[in-house]
């Protein structure tokens, strides 16, 4: 480039989008402590839970946790703004994917849910979820009104229900449930009214009736009649439950030590490496390893309110809240699941669970909400 001297000088630098080094300090640290202490944790209870399987879950999931570690950084150095213009196309892609797997996809734990490339599988619900929040708070973000208009309201419900009606039909209740707290969340924080939201979940409820007279196979009909009844068939439908309140009264206070558990190691406990190894971890573990792991949860999830409460601007905010209000549905839900409170569904912990396509995603998830507190700071 020629000054007006004549002389040539340095071209201008190109702004720098990724995290700069000054101002790593402001990433929220407490935030990511608790991920990965979480991880660690489930790390060791996968290895314990499965040691009797016959299949090298740990090593899997350890791969799984290294993969999606990286993903991690790669979505915190994108700046979400970046992330929400192509919302819409991903959105797209992602009810394509959805449509899919119902016909190209493959059974386990009786839903069609997963694509087979090679050794992996891969559960488009999951992507489905992070990029409905995308695409939701990029909606929801550009009225400047304080409360949205009843037209607007309407589109978000139908945003959000065409996945979930997708996923209904695999048939997986659990995943498609985990639409409705991200969207109650987003759609609260975004000013609409308390009856206008409460209207909307009521006539959830009534498509609910709909699903569980049209839509629900015998065996899901049996696990909520096995929550309403459990002692009715503990060899069958309520076994599950059963054998997981065992494990984790068992544990008592300070838990029978690590790989020690009688339900875990001889195998009375079903699905104990993935939506039951809550269950794992405190009859090893007991209530202080519970306890424990509910504190990191809660650390994370305060951690989560604070970038939410601190974000720049409204679509940061969204986004964070409906990130937030889906991870702590299934920390709740999974917890009360264990000891019998809520009926069982394929619903996993968070950062303990094994699980490709969800661990993944949560740490995606994780890189986000730190991106949006990051910018605070850095808005580049």
């Amino acid at each position: 480039m020629k000054s007006s001297s004549g002389q040539i000088s340095a071209p201008l630098p190109l702004p720098d989008a990724r995290p700069r080094l000054e101002h790593l300090a402001t990433i929220r640290w407490g935030l990511l402590a608790a991920a990965l202490a979480l991880t660690v944790i489930g790390l060791a209870t996968v290895h314990s839970a499965s040691a009797e399987l016959g299949t090298d879950y740990f090593s899997r999931q350890l791969v799984w946790v290294g993969v999606g570690l990286v993903a991690m950084a790669v979505a915190f150095s994108f700046n979400y703004h970046t992330l929400l213009g192509f919302s819409l196309p991903l959105y797209v892609l992602s009810l394509v994917a959805l449509a899919l797997v119902l016909v190209l996809g493959y059974e386990a734990g009786g839903a069609q849910g997963w694509f087979r490339l090679g050794s992996i599988g891969v559960q488009p619900s999951e992507f489905a979820k992070l990029i409905t929040a995308l695409y939701l708070a990029r909606y929801l973000a550009a009225p400047s009104t304080r409360q949205l208009p009843l037209r607007q309201i309407f589109t978000a419900v139908g945003l959000v229900a065409l996945p979930m009606l997708l996923i209904v039909f695999e048939p997986d209740l659990g995943g498609a449930a985990m639409f409705v707290p991200m969207a109650a969340g987003m759609l609260l924080v975004s000013g609409v009214r308390l009856r206008v939201l409460f209207t909307t979940l009521a006539a959830c409820a009534v498509a609910g009736l709909l699903i569980w007279s049209l839509g629900m196979k015998p065996y899901q009909r049996q696990r909520v009649l096995t929550f309403l009844a459990p002692d009715t068939d503990p060899l069958g439908a309520g076994y599950q439950v059963r054998q997981s309140k065992i494990a984790v009264g068992s544990g008592e206070l300070a838990g029978r030590g690590y790989g020690q558990g009688t339900q875990s190691q001889l195998r009375f406990l079903p699905a104990r490496h993935t939506d039951f190894i809550l269950s794992v971890l405190a009859e090893e573990w007991g209530f202080v390893g519970v306890g424990t792991v509910l504190l990191l949860y809660a650390a994370y999830l305060a951690n989560v309110a604070a970038v939410a409460m601190r974000a720049q601007d409204r679509a940061g905010i969204l986004l964070v809240v409906g990130l937030g209000s889906t991870f702590a549905f299934h920390v709740l839900y999974n917890s009360a699941m264990v000891i019998g409170l809520v009926p069982v569904t394929g619903i996993p912990l968070p950062f303990l669970s094994y699980g490709g396509s969800f661990t993944l995603l949560n740490f995606i998830g994780l890189g986000l909400i730190l991106g949006v507190d990051y910018r605070r700071f850095a808005n580049r």
